[in-house]
């Protein structure tokens, strides 16, 4: 399974095409997250929740998750397939067999560094590879996982999925939208597989913390840890060239020389890391310096796929700060409760249950009252009491 044909898979590109189906299938979520449990629940029983337990009651995430599964089923490549499916269900870093001890760790730290792909000053040996406390299990699972820093985008249990599943979506577009003008049939398994593929190393990098936000994330040849360890994992699993390359392109446009160069330290970093030579791999040029082969549209497409944050980064910013309002205005907490667990919580719930993305909409649409309203019916202001 080291490359895929050249010519694509035939396909239906109908209005019931699965790119479109799919993409429907989705449009309804942020609404009905709204609507959450009817009357909310207290905040006492907020504050009890877990992570993972926040995500269950989430009707936007677990529809996302059975859209990610149902598009990584529909992969014609048997081995790829099987490959992305068991990564959904188990996102566990296999690779890490090759650093069962520091010793091996300290070895991988010095490489990258030497090859300039790591700044032992800003990355120690213990925050190279995060920590995993039973190699045979992911330290989340999926569904639960945030799409980014506490800061930024979709940075609530689930939020990794809502934000995988809005990308794989605008790929599918792009992909049917690349037939329908040009004629192009692009392997639609090489899209599915990289953007699904792309942020999934953040079940790992961003594991919960006990105040209930994610540990911080270091830089690792010049991007976030999360998108090289994921790509050494797709490379360690012997997924094909195309779907590693692709992968990769999610943070550099290929089509422009420096980006090009940035994704060249991606795989070579990657490769370093799944101990491959990145050459022979089929990932770059036999000088180094370049992507193997041709620029393919797949890995501009994934490129182009991966900027849900446009919107999604401006719009966490607005959201955490007005529910920052709301949580001293309706839930009593105090200014020095807003860095603690207790807001952190809450606010992983709101926005788990309702999307930072539905409640930007709810704010802009409705303006403060609106975005009150909506934070209020997930749950319960002090001093309200749902009768029963």
């Amino acid at each position: 399974m080291n490359s895929l044909p050249e010519q694509g898979l035939q396909r239906d590109f109908s209005p019931q095409s699965t790119g479109a189906a799919g993409t429907l299938a989705l449009a309804h979520i942020p609404g009905a997250a709204l609507k959450g449990t009817p009357g909310g629940i207290t905040l006492k029983q907020c504050l009890q929740l877990t992570p993972l337990e926040i995500a269950q009651k989430s009707a936007a995430v677990k529809a996302g998750f059975r859209f990610l599964l149902k598009m990584g089923g529909e992969i014609q490549d048997r081995g790829i397939r099987h490959i992305i499916v068991s990564i959904l269900h188990q996102p566990v870093p296999k690779f890490m067999a090759r650093y069962p001890s520091i010793k091996e760790r300290e070895m991988l730290h010095r490489q990258l560094a030497a090859e300039g792909l790591l700044e032992p000053v800003e990355v120690a040996v213990e925050h190279l590879l995060p920590n995993l406390a039973n190699p045979a299990q992911p330290p989340q699972p999926l569904i639960s996982a945030p799409g980014s820093d506490y800061m930024s985008h979709h940075s609530y249990p689930g939020g990794l999925v809502i934000h995988t599943s809005f990308n794989l979506c605008s790929s599918l577009g792009l992909y049917d939208g690349y037939a329908k003008v040009y004629g192009i049939k692009l392997h639609r398994d090489v899209v599915i597989a990289a953007q699904i593929l792309h942020d999934l190393a953040k079940t790992w990098v961003l594991q919960w913390q006990n105040t209930h936000n994610p540990q911080p994330e270091y830089p690792l040849a010049g991007s976030g840890a999360h998108h090289v360890l994921g790509l050494a994992e797709s490379l360690y699993r012997g997924l094909p060239a195309e779907v590693v390359v692709a992968q990769a392109c999610a943070h550099g446009n290929v089509g422009l020389p420096p980006e090009e160069e940035k994704i060249v330290r991606y795989l070579k970093a990657a490769a370093i890391i799944a101990g491959k030579d990145p050459v022979k791999a089929g990932l770059l040029s036999a000088c180094g310096t370049t992507v193997a082969r041709r620029r393919r549209i797949e890995s501009l497409v994934t490129y182009l796929g991966d900027h849900d944050w446009i919107v999604s980064v401006p719009a966490a910013r607005w959201t955490i700060a007005a529910l920052r309002q709301v949580a001293c205005a309706d839930y009593g907490m105090t200014q020095a409760e807003l860095n603690s667990g207790k807001f952190n919580t809450l606010r992983n719930y709101i926005f788990s249950q309702a999307t930072m993305l539905g409640l930007y909409h709810k704010y802009i649409s409705e303006g403060e009252a609106g975005f009150r309203s909506a934070v209020n019916e997930l749950v319960q202001p002090a001093g309200c009491y749902r009768i029963e």
